[in-house]
């Protein structure tokens, strides 16, 4: 991949950044999802890369772009895999809450896996743990080898999971062992990364949500050199089909971070559409708007931080071809 690539997906997550924060608070998540998608699709079109969809809005059938399978950039530059979430955190900027982002991860051709929508449990780290965690063991010993590896104690960790009444026992056991818990209405995929970031104060993930999220954010830590391990886990007799026919006979197998994202290079990029942690969200000002994104390449091991202002005069459509 050229690393030229790196800047121009950046310019795909603004643009759904930008159209999709208008929806912030305005309680549709439909409308600010569509937006996101419809702008992020309309700047593919300028990006020289020969894309393929493997992580979408869904099946050819089920959306009318950034379906998986669809082509997207100029057609000319490198062949690549494309995993998209146009605004990860829809139900977020509904409610005009915390952390929701338009995310990209791109990978070489076939190195990304094709995660079927369904759940996947999930534990993830940052650098500093790497290789200390387990996703079968007791929640307990996670907690102790994260802290030992962090140099904290137990009762300073951080932990963050989904506020799911499926996570009722896991809570449970994280609070029983002294440990802090951030619990979040949804936007895994931002929870993964700050893991691999001081600042956000978080130390682990640990829960289930969406395998294609998974995906995504195995991305972002390959980038940052973190780990998240990952486990499908259907729930209908149509989701077990689905892993069998992509060769998992085994259900109970564990996906490692080469696994999810195989090969040496890949990008991830982000822009924020409400504020969290680690990235500000969008900011409107009379015809002016401000973003801020991330954007990191395994490869070479860059971490961009892009503070992005834009005339909503000069591009009102978000995109100069």
């Amino acid at each position: 991949m050229e690393r030229s690539l790196s800047m121009e997906l950046v310019r795909v997550t603004e643009a759904a950044a930008l159209a999709s924060a208008r929806w912030m608070g305005r309680g549709n998540k439909e409308e600010a999802d569509r937006a996101a998608t419809e702008a992020m699709r309309d700047v593919f079109d300028t990006i020289p890369m020969k894309g393929t969809v493997v992580i979408g809005e869904g099946e050819m059938d089920e959306a009318p772009m950034l379906y998986i399978g669809e082509k997207l950039g100029n057609g000319y530059g490198p062949r690549v895999d494309v995993a998209v979430d146009p605004l990860e955190g829809t139900n977020i900027v509904a409610s005009g809450l915390w952390n929701a982002l338009a995310v990209i991860a791109v990978a070489d051709h076939g190195n990304l896996l094709h995660a079927p929508d369904m759940y996947m449990e999930k534990i993830a780290v940052g650098p500093e743990a790497v290789g200390t965690v387990d996703i079968d063991a007791p929640v307990i010993d996670n907690l102790r080898a994260v802290a030992k590896a962090k140099n904290k104690d137990v009762e300073d960790l951080v932990v963050v999971t989904l506020n799911r009444k499926r996570h009722d026992k896991l809570i449970d056991e994280i609070r029983q062992a002294g440990a802090r818990i951030k619990l979040i209405p949804d936007g895994d995929v931002a929870a993964a990364i700050n893991t691999a970031f001081d600042d956000t104060g978080v130390d682990l993930l640990l829960g289930s949500g969406g395998a294609p999220e998974g995906v995504l954010a195995a991305v972002g830590l390959k980038c940052l050199g973190g780990e998240l391990q990952g486990k499908l886990l259907p729930q209908t007799d149509e989701e077990l089909a689905r892993c069998k026919a992509m060769g998992i006979e085994d259900v109970n197998k564990v996906f490692s971070l080469d696994e999810l994202v195989k090969g040496d290079d890949c990008i991830f990029a982000a822009t924020g559409v409400t504020d969290g942690e680690l990235l500000k969200g969008v900011h409107y000002k009379g015809s002016t708007a401000t973003t801020q994104s991330l954007v990191m390449r395994a490869k070479s091991g860059t971490v961009r931080f892009v503070d992005g202002k834009h005339s909503m005069k000069k591009k009102p459509d978000l995109v100069i071809k």
